[in-house]
């Protein structure tokens, strides 16, 4: 039923230098790496219940869009298979109890809605042409793997396409964690650089810290230095003087929501990068797959998701930083205007002003 698939995911083993998530066919488990305990441990969870993969999401175990769009996927593969329905109508109504659970995980992130949209057409095709429970597991299972096998090879093309853009000898500013540990298995932002370097690029990095979860000192770093990939960690505040000393030549993003527009969420701390590297003159690319891009206008469509004021209260939950009855104000994303974005690096090539005009050529809505 897979082969296919499988052969394709065999192509792409040369820069799948980390795994981050997988389906165990074995034993119809979703195994990922926790990326709450990274870098002191590296651990791996298994589970066969899709409330755990919802738990594993909301939680952060599993962050960046890509890789909640293909977990959520998979999360639909569990219910699916799983479930003790005997009937193809009860399966579908469990299916769909699951859809609404991981639905309410993360509210920014565009892929995850449109991951569960694609698991669940599929699911209901099947249900529609032979009404049979084998058949909804099965289709739901091939979709779901489909969506794991695209996310590699888009990212992969996604910084072949990038590269391009990445001169021999450039010092890069990222922010938050876009490689693998944020998608299937490669990488966004840092699938670009990761390509340029794989091409023989010398290249340099900065990674922002990316405060309150530290997702640039604890897991980009702990990427590039399994990589050999040169980086220097900075805090969040320092790009401006970074920009300003001429020490950096570029800045490259991820994303988790990006609109016909152009306006791009993406993890709190981007607007300000964004502003510091066109202050300075320089370029500012984000990276995403187009399954990322929301096929509306204008930002209003973008909700920001607002977590617990604990995490700016403290290091990571474990150590307090400031007055304990203190209020604190948690945004989890920012939107970056379209304005301040140099171009935006697709699967499909790189969308450049007027937003409104290229992403709907890239999305082939022209």
């Amino acid at each position: 039923m897979l082969e296919d698939l499988l052969s394709r995911l065999d192509k792409l083993k040369e820069f799948l230098t980390i795994k981050p998530l997988y389906y165990d066919l074995s034993s119809n488990e979703f195994v990922w790496i926790d990326t709450r305990q990274l870098p002191w441990n590296e651990v791996y969870v298994r589970t066969k219940d899709y409330r755990r993969v919802a738990q594993a999401i909301k939680d952060m175990e599993i962050r960046g869009a890509p890789a909640i769009g293909v977990t959520a996927a998979f999360g639909m593969t569990l219910a699916a298979v799983h479930s003790k329905a005997k009937r193809a109508e009860d399966l579908m109504n469990e299916l769909k109890e699951a859809y609404g659970v991981l639905a309410t995980t993360r509210p920014t992130a565009y892929n995850l809605f449109w991951a569960l949209d694609r698991v669940w057409g599929a699911a209901q095709r099947a249900f529609e042409a032979e009404n049979e429970v084998d058949a909804i597991r099965e289709a739901a299972t091939r979709e779901a793997f489909t969506i794991y096998v695209e996310d590699i090879e888009n990212n992969v093309s996604m910084g072949r396409n990038g590269a391009k853009l990445i001169d021999n000898g450039d010092r890069i500013v990222t922010h938050c964690n876009t490689g693998s540990l944020a998608t299937a298995g490669f990488g966004t932002a840092l699938g670009v650089i990761r390509y340029a370097w794989h091409e023989g690029k010398s290249i340099k990095v900065y990674a922002d810290e990316t405060r309150p979860l530290l997702q640039g000192a604890r897991l980009t770093i702990w990427e590039l230095k399994k990589d050999g990939i040169p980086v220097t960690l900075i805090v969040d505040g320092a790009s401006g003087l970074l920009f300003r000393r001429r020490m950096a030549d570029l800045a490259i993003v991820g994303a988790d929501r990006i609109t016909l527009t152009g306006h791009v969420a993406n993890k709190i701390g981007t607007y300000n990068l964004a502003l510091a590297a066109n202050a300075n003159g320089k370029e500012f690319y984000v990276a995403a797959p187009t399954s990322t891009i929301q096929p509306v206008m204008g930002e209003e469509s973008i909700t920001i998701e607002e977590r617990s004021p604990d995490e700016v209260k403290t290091v990571l939950g474990r150590l307090a930083i400031t007055v304990e009855d203190v209020e604190a104000w948690n945004p989890a994303f920012d939107v970056t205007p379209p304005e301040l974005v140099s171009g935006i690096i697709t699967e499909k090539g790189v969308a450049r002003k007027p937003y409104d005009k290229t992403l709907r050529e890239i999305l082939g809505l022209t």
